[in-house]
């Protein structure tokens, strides 16, 4: 299976109905309130070759477009399906990318949509409005975990110091506001996870393993933060969102309604709560039954004549809620 090249960006979509007004981060008077959909990409819309789950003959797998390529290399992707389906999420919703990427890993990414208005990178620290950094919302973050939990220096050296060199494979600070491990998962020990995790909830801050990845994230960094000055700023009447990590729990919690992948933290810890719905599809293929859910809640929700709705998913109903373990 050979995947395609990416292809260019539709044309642009219209703007928000409730857009800021010119020269204001507030919506214009009188705007009517605009769906935000605000949504975890990577394992959630976007797939690296590990995650894609592919688990039917290669005559039948769903043809693939490549949306992130890093140094000539194709790194994640969607299904054409799932890269149309975004398109349509796009011109009849506030779509926000939320990611715990930085904003150089997130640049890298070509959606097969126009360019956000909002996006939100390092988990939530930084904020970017037509592609530009908002500076004032980063110093904003950084007085909070100033204020609040323990210092960058001293998570890192801890995490650095006591990880053992036979299962890392490197060390990286993203952005000076968290630290994280790129590690050989068959080698990781799981008992050293749950020591440090230990360990840093006492300092304010929470660990997460997302595939071959450790991170240590202040527990203030949130995405759910960054979504609600969204929210605030374009007028939002509904927010829906998506993520597969303990570092998308508050997102979820945070939505009108949520979506859980099959696969992921949130699905193997058995984490739920209300208004979020459990997938059971994972890898790529949840990609477009996320979309199709965004979708369906959208049109099934707008007044007036409504269009033919994208085929209701099927889901598997939320059990009570549990207090979430923990981070995408």
């Amino acid at each position: 299976m050979t995947p395609t090249e990416p292809a260019p960006a539709p044309a642009p979509a219209p703007a928000p109905a409730a857009a800021a007004a010119p020269g204001t981060d507030t919506p214009a008077a009188g705007a009517r309130p605009v769906v935000m959909v605000a949504s975890d990409l990577d394992r959630t819309l976007v797939y690296s070759p590990g995650a894609l789950m592919l688990d039917m003959p290669d005559s039948a797998a769903p043809r693939l477009l490549c949306v992130e390529l890093h140094e000539g290399r194709p790194l994640s992707f969607v299904t054409e399906t799932a890269a149309g389906l975004l398109a349509e999420l796009a011109r009849e919703a506030l779509f926000v990318p939320v990611t715990t990427r930085t904003r150089k890993q997130y640049r890298r990414i070509r959606l097969p949509a126009p360019e956000p208005e909002y996006a939100i990178c390092a988990n939530g620290g930084h904020l970017l409005v037509r592609g530009r950094t908002d500076h004032d919302w980063h110093r904003r973050i950084q007085q909070t975990l100033a204020e609040s939990c323990a210092p960058l220096a001293e998570v890192r050296e801890r995490m650095w110091r006591t990880a053992d060199p036979v299962w890392v494979r490197k060390e990286r600070t993203a952005e000076d506001l968290f630290v994280y491990l790129v590690v050989e998962r068959d080698r990781f020990p799981e008992s050293w996870a749950k020591e440090f995790a230990g360990w840093a909830e006492e300092r304010g801050w929470t660990v997460s393993v997302q595939g071959r990845k450790v991170y240590a994230v202040p527990r203030p960094l949130t995405k759910s933060a960054a979504v609600a000055e969204v929210a605030r700023r374009a007028g939002a009447g509904e927010i829906l969102a998506a993520g597969d990590s303990h570092l998308d729990a508050d997102l979820l919690l945070a939505a009108d309604h949520g979506w859980r992948p099959g696969h992921g933290e949130l699905a193997l810890s058995g984490w739920t709560a209300p208004r979020v719905t459990g997938l059971t599809t994972s890898g790529v293929l949840c990609g477009e039954e996320i979309l199709r859910a965004f979708l369906h809640r959208i049109r099934l929700r707008r007044p007036g004549p409504r269009p033919a709705p994208a085929p209701a998913p099927p889901t598997t109903m939320p059990t009570p809620p549990t207090t979430p373990g923990g981070r995408s």
